[in-house]
């Protein structure tokens, strides 16, 4: 029979298709080009070359090996089929059906065979280039120095050698089935199986052929087995809730696993021997087969689940006690908790101490302004043009002026490209090119009704606020700012004059002239683009015809961009997890952003794993801050303090963790001096050097459970803690963040800057602990202050509804806001003293007005378990001392008042008589008193209408002292008669409503 041939494609058909296909190779390939020129260009000046090369070569020869391995494979079996086709074939309808497939492929056979196995290696290619870190690591990576507690084996093979032999192992599969399948079909095509027609269905050649294949990859299998029992040292026990292989995996599927690898090999024997030496059939094979995969059920499978069920869950605590242990102790390796902390707080005073009112270490740093909320206020205060911006969230560091350490509440006058009047290409990218300032304010100091004090980052050479310090407190010398978190990837500037005597960069503008000024960068940052090279290149690159039009480029001109702290550091180093905070910092006069990178990993044995974008989520993920990506790590280290400077975009790594192995081989795999030494840190630098916020969460979520270290108290799960959520949104599901102090914990020789958080019993409210993150001499501590399992304290969720839901507070919080105005909470600190707790949390409160910003107004405090001892007062030295005063007066025996504050009278008129007794006699002084507390609620009525906050801080000061002249009245008043048969009133200290 007689095939039809198949259509040939017209001379006009195939040149279109050429050209199109030579049109997209073309700009494929000159994307790739242009977009490896300018990362090339870019590097060179970060002087960060290394990367560049390291992973571009490295990811060529994965693509390479890997690939050209595999279409070696692939193409070599399908031409040994070919190549093994029989010279006869019986006459069959099957054969005949199958010739014109032979006509067509015969003649090209090459052709075909490459082409396919080109297209296979293409995709093993692009998918090995990927695995460019694991490699680097397989080859660069050493030893722990730890051993894993199943096989003694050092967790460095885990970590740098198990994850690239898992994929070596995974791309040997995909080639040997992919060899097998292909083959098989071509032994079809050509008559080597058959489904029809008389004899046998498949001839000797295809069956050696094919089972061979079949063969190696059972042996594959063999080393999957072995590969296994060390990766089961990863995967996670489900009896015992925790990563690592368990009583069940290590006595029954662990042995299993070991069987099965020596019956594979038989398995793999008897495929070749019975398949082509003794009985040249496929029964015996097939029966080995079937035997293997009855033997991965039963052995692999079966048992285990039996032992698990029949012999573990009747006695899980006792017989996973072991395997609990080890987990709890690689975790805590892992995870850099070995060497925290613990200490017992009783915490058993309730009542304020009297040394809350003298205190120097604790009370003085309180801090009061919120860096979340009062982003506004900078904007408002500092902003000065409508472009500039602070951001969503502000930063805390520390300073030392005159000779005094503080922290401060920082943030960068930055450039909203969004908020330009005129946002067109020029002014976008070669007028507005850089902020101005590093903008200061203590942390625990407010001013002129509630507003922050600040004392650095002034446009002109002095303050023109009243309220700010009259010269620069943290002065900076290079206060330009063009390297900053409020640029986007888009947000390149272009800079550099042909005439010096031209500046054409908007600088800042100058407040006692009410005019401008104007600059030209001077600095060594960005690449050149004078030539007309690079213009064209970049034309390219942005698809931007300005770079080629615009008179604004010149032979002089510098292009910025990567011009996000984080996304710099990112690309110099794209090993490293970075945090998702970022600061600034003023270094030797110049600002500096200090970025901390993080070295992980997700195959240490027994660790827990976690995922670093569900752990490091709070209130503030995305709100100033950078989402971490979602990354399954079980090893984490803060390895690398990175910096950037604001100026001219200099990027140096400082190795900051030195026994860590990860950073090692990393260093060493981009030529050793990637990463500059420790000692090299600039010793004014480290000064600025802060626990890292995302480290920070994951250790303090992993504390919550493996602070318990006894294997059968970890299993009962009874002494685990919780972070809680956002103390005046519990409802949200958010969890509280953590806080930066300067403060003393009880057991510190000194005050320290560190970041601290709370954290409650599972399932309930009440304080379990407080953690704490500083470092000490250069290295990293954590200390856990651990309250007695049934203390009465509360927790920061219940402190807050203690304190705004008492009678007289909440009167008070009502007044603060209206309809024209919302009150604001901020951070509650948790502050261990004197054997007792302090809460502190400032109230702001926020006109509905547009551009109005919050100012702190009141600041509430409590002691003891947070509803005993609580005051609402104008500020934090008022408060403490009404806190002390009640403190006094329980030490008398007299009940402290309701409220811990000033409590203003409701609304018409002054308070009434105290309960429990007559109303005194009106003297005059009594109603002098009482028309002052009438005329300052109408005063408080007033300000709430105009929303002048101002104005409103002043009247609700007035209130305070009419209500305390009027108490004072009350008590100087005559007593009137008791009323008849009954006891005269006792002497002594009223409750106020």
């Amino acid at each position: 029979m007689r095939s039809t041939p198949l259509p040939r494609m017209s001379r006009r058909g195939r040149v279109t298709v050429g050209v199109l296909a030579g049109v997209f190779v073309l700009f494929t390939l000159l994307g790739w080009g242009v977009q490896a020129w300018t990362d090339w260009l870019w590097f060179e000046e970060v002087r960060y070359t290394q990367v560049f090369t390291g992973v571009l070569v490295t990811r060529l020869l994965l693509f390479l090996a890997i690939g050209a391995g595999l279409a070696l494979f692939v193409g070599g079996n399908l031409w040994l089929a070919y190549r093994l086709r029989p010279a006869l074939r019986p006459h069959s309808l099957e054969q005949a059906t199958l010739e014109r497939y032979r006509m067509l492929l015969t003649p090209r056979i090459g052709t075909w065979f490459s082409l396919t196995a080109a297209v296979f290696g293409l995709f093993a290619g692009l998918s090995a280039q990927s695995r460019w870190n694991q490699w680097l690591l397989f080859r660069n990576g050493g030893d722990f120095g730890v051993k894993d507690p199943e096989f003694g084996v050092d967790v460095g093979f885990y970590v740098f050698q198990l994850p690239f032999w898992r994929y070596l192992l995974g791309v040997g599969f995909t080639a040997v089935v992919l060899a097998l399948l292909g083959a098989l079909a071509v032994h079809y095509i050509f008559g080597g199986v058959r489904l029809q027609g008389v004899g046998d269905r498949m001839t000797n050649a295809a069956r050696a052929h094919l089972t061979t294949l079949v063969a190696v990859f059972v042996l594959l299998k063999a080393v999957a087995y072995v590969l296994d029992r060390r990766a089961m040292l990863l995967e996670y026990n489900e009896g015992a809730k925790l990563y690592g292989a368990g009583y069940a995996d290590v006595n029954a599927l662990l042995p299993a696993k070991e069987i099965l690898a020596y019956i594979s090999v038989v398995v793999a024997i008897a495929i070749i021997v019975f398949s082509n030496a003794v009985m040249r059939n496929l029964v015996w094979p097939g029966i080995a087969l079937a035997l293997l995969g009855v033997s991965a059920v039963a052995i692999g499978g079966i048992y285990p689940w039996a032992v698990q069920t029949f012999e573990v869950k009747p006695s899980a605590r006792d017989k996973e006690a072991p395997y609990i242990e080890r987990s709890i102790g690689a975790t805590r390796a892992a995870f850099g908790l070995i060497d925290t902390k613990t200490t017992g707080y009783a915490a058993n005073n309730l009542t304020p101490p009297a040394s809350l009112a003298t205190d120097t270490s604790v009370v003085p740093n309180v801090r009061l302004l919120d860096p979340q909320l009062v982003s506004e206020t900078y904007t408002q205060l500092q902003q000065v043009r409508g472009f500039y911006d602070f951001g969503p969230k502000l930063d805390i560091d520390r300073y030392s002026v005159a000779n005094k350490t503080a922290d401060y509440v920082v943030g960068v006058r930055e450039i909203n490209y969004g908020e330009l009047t005129q946002n067109n290409w020029i002014n976008r990218h070669t007028v507005f090119t850089h902020g101005y300032g590093l903008v200061a304010a203590p942390a625990n100091q407010v001013v002129c009704g509630g507003q922050p004090y600040f004392v650095s980052g002034f446009l002109g050479e002095k303050a023109q606020e009243a309220c700010s310090s009259q010269a620069e407190q943290i002065p900076a010398s290079q206060p330009r700012i063009y390297y900053g978190e409020r640029m986007g990837a888009n947000d390149y500037a272009i800079v550099g004059q042909s005439d010096k005597s031209r500046n054409a960069e908007f600088d800042r503008p100058t407040p006692t002239t009410g005019g401008e000024q104007y600059y030209t960068y001077t600095g060594e940052g960005g690449v050149e683009i004078g030539s007309f090279t690079r213009r064209l290149l970049y034309a390219i690159k942005e698809q931007e015809s300005n770079f080629l039009l615009s008179g604004a480029v010149n032979d002089n001109s510098r292009l910025l961009y990567v011009r996000n702290p984080r996304d710099r550091v990112e690309k110099v180093a794209p090993f490293l997890t970075l945090d998702g905070d970022p600061y600034p910092a003023v270094v030797d006069g110049r600002i500096q952003w200090i970025v901390d990178g993080y070295t992980t990993a997700a195959t240490y044995p027994y660790a827990e794993r976690v995922n670093l974008q569900t752990e490091t989520a709070d209130e503030l993920t995305n709100r100033g801050t950078f989402q971490l990506a979602r990354e399954n790590v079980n090893y984490m280290r803060n390895s690398v303090k990175a910096t950037v400077d604001a100026y001219d975009g200099t990027v140096r790594l400082y190795e900051f963790d030195e026994s860590d192995p990860v950073l090692k081989a990393w260093n060493k795999a981009f030529g050793g001096d990637l990463v500059l030494p420790k000692n090299a840190i600039p010793a004014e630098l480290a000064e600025h050097f802060r626990y890292p916020a995302d480290m920070f969460k994951v250790q303090r979520n992993m504390l919550t459970k493996f602070h318990v270290t006894d294997p059968g108290d970890f299993y009962s799960g009874q002494d685990f803690w919780q972070v809680p959520n956002v103390p005046d949104a519990p409802d949200s599901g958010q969890k509280q963040p953590p806080y930066y102090l300067f403060t003393q914990f009880p057991g510190q020789e000194a005050a320290r800057f560190q970041l601290t958080a709370a954290v409650t019993p599972n399932g309930r409210q009440n304080l379990a602990a407080l953690i704490s993150g500083s470092y000490v001499d250069g290295q990293p501590k954590l200390e856990v202050l651990e309250l007695p399992d049934q203390t009465r304290v509360s927790g920061p969720v219940q402190v807050h509804q203690q304190m705004t839901n008492n009678a007289n507070i909440r009167q008070q919080l009502n007044l603060l806001s209206s309809n024209q105005a919302q009150v604001q909470y901020g951070n509650l600190l948790s502050l261990p003293f004197g054997d007792g707790m302090l809460y502190v949390e400032p109230v702001y409160v926020k006109s509905n007005q547009q551009d109005a910003y919050p100012l702190l107004q009141k600041v509430l405090l409590s002691y003891g378990d947070g509803g005993s001892y609580v005051v609402l007062a104008d500020n934090l030295t008022d408060g403490i001392k009404q806190l002390v005063d009640q403190g006094k007066r329980a030490g008398q025996g007299t009940p402290p008042p309701s409220t811990g504050g000033t409590n203003p009278p409701p609304t018409g008129g002054p308070s009434p008589p105290p309960t429990g007794g007559p109303n005194p006699p009106l003297t005059d002084e009594l109603a002098a008193a009482a028309d002052r507390v009438q005329t300052a609620i109408a005063e408080v009525k007033a300000a709430q209408t105009s929303g002048d906050f101002e104005r409103y801080g002043r009247a609700l000061k007035a209130l305070d002292e009419a209500m305390t002249a009027f108490q004072q009245a009350q008590q100087a008043a005559p007593p009137a008669p008791a009323p008849s048969g009954s006891p005269p009133a006792s002497p002594g200290p009223t409750a106020s409503n």
